[in-house]
């Protein structure tokens, strides 16, 4: 049997669940021209004194989260569920909205106070800015300044002040906090490449996906000193709606950083294993969208000039995850939450959207664990035998 497709050369990683400790000789080199590259890796495993991480192997869960703008809410509330049923999770790979919940969830907070705190949030105020910029030609003025209209600094603040909130005690705010530990001695990988928590970002300067803190050192950083809500920020600078992120890159160039979506919204196969080894717990896909009938669900109608620039915008943001997801193997381990009835840049979410969002990320977590008519019920000795067996 193969193993799911995945972005991680198979030389080069290690251990894990669905998806191992990501380990390998040397990083590779970066694609240029927008493709991305698969992730570095340390040279060695050892064991270190991370912050702690599920105990019990049965119900660790690696997830992996779709950005999705305002409906956050829908992750929640399948997480809520998941943690339920008494899984716990181990790490988590998101963007933009994804990385939210994920920096939430890899804190310590349970994904009942997320859905608290986020039902109790007023998003109009992510859409910060001068008072000029909440009028059509100031919008335009502020692209042309900034490329892009809200400055994106309360929803730093805001996060920072979640993880200060509700998050585990004694954190430094940085990536330090996250280090993982493999349950298995020896499997835990070193230094910049062993966190719980993996955010992409699409870095416009170079061209490419970056998966942080992974890649830390690359924009002139380090794990220990990168803070994860500067991380967050970058993850979900949606082009044009907020002004993009500015760092410098390992040789003080600029890197100009947008929403990890646009190259990769939904980068499941990041913790997967090599082909041929068995997974020791499930990796859970978290899609805010609806389960794909064929081809990932991808059907662009093109009737004139505005279909075909959404079909290009489309065919842009989503070739690489359809080139990289085998969806007889994706599809098997992912939760699809149907959010087609709001846009993600939908910041004026009244009390009921937010609820049915929530609803439905409940339901589809409840639909994927339990079956429904159109799905068995998860068995993940079923998905191994299926798709991970051990090849000889």
């Amino acid at each position: 049997m193969r193993s799911e497709v995945s972005i991680i050369p198979p030389q080069a990683r290690r251990g894990g669940g669905s998806g191992g400790v990501i380990a390998g000789k040397q990083a590779a080199r970066g694609r240029r021209g927008g493709r991305v590259s698969p992730l570095p890796y340390p040279d060695r495993m050892t064991s270190s004194q991370p912050t702690s991480s599920p105990a019990d192997d049965t119900q660790r869960v690696d997830l992996v989260l779709e950005g999705g703008g305002v409906k956050g809410i829908a992750l929640a509330g399948a997480i809520e569920v998941l943690e339920e049923r008494g899984y716990r999770v181990n790490r988590v790979a998101g963007s933009s909205a994804g990385s939210i919940a994920g920096a939430l969830a890899t804190a310590g907070i349970p994904a009942s106070t997320m859905v608290k705190v986020l039902r109790e949030t007023d998003y109009r105020r992510f859409e910060d800015g001068p008072w000029w910029t909440r009028t059509l030609p100031g919008k335009g003025l502020s692209i042309l300044l900034h490329n892009g209209i809200h400055r994106g600094t309360y929803l730093r603040e805001w996060l920072a002040e979640q993880l200060t909130a509700h998050g585990a005690p004694g954190r430094t705010g940085t990536f330090a906090d996250l280090r993982y530990e493999d349950p298995e001695p020896g499997l835990t990988p070193v230094g910049a490449h062993a966190h719980r928590l993996v955010v992409t970002v699409s870095d416009l300067s170079a061209g490419r996906l970056r998966y942080l803190p992974l890649e830390a050192a690359d924009l002139g950083s380090t794990p220990d000193s990168l803070r994860v809500v500067d991380t967050v920020r970058a993850s979900t600078s949606i082009p044009l709606f907020f002004r993009p992120v500015r760092w410098k890159n390992v040789a003080g160039k600029p890197a100009v950083l947008v929403d990890g979506g646009l190259l990769s919204n939904f980068p499941v196969s990041v913790f997967d294993r090599p082909e041929g080894e068995v997974p020791r717990w499930p990796t859970f896909g978290i899609k805010l969208s609806a389960k794909p009938e064929a081809d990932f669900g991808v059907q662009n109608r093109i009737r004139g000039p505005l279909s075909f620039g959404k079909a290009v915008a489309d065919t842009v943001t989503g070739f690489y995850d359809r080139m990289h997801i085998d969806s007889s193997h994706a599809v098997a381990r992912t939760i699809f939450i149907d959010t087609a009835a709001v846009r993600p840049t939908h910041f004026d979410l009244s009390a009921d959207e937010r609820e049915m969002l929530y609803r439905k990320g409940r339901k589809a977590a409840t639909d994927f664990l339990d079956g429904d008519h159109e799905q068995a019920a998860w068995d993940f000795e079923a998905y191994k035998a299926r798709f991970r067996a051990r090849t000889l």
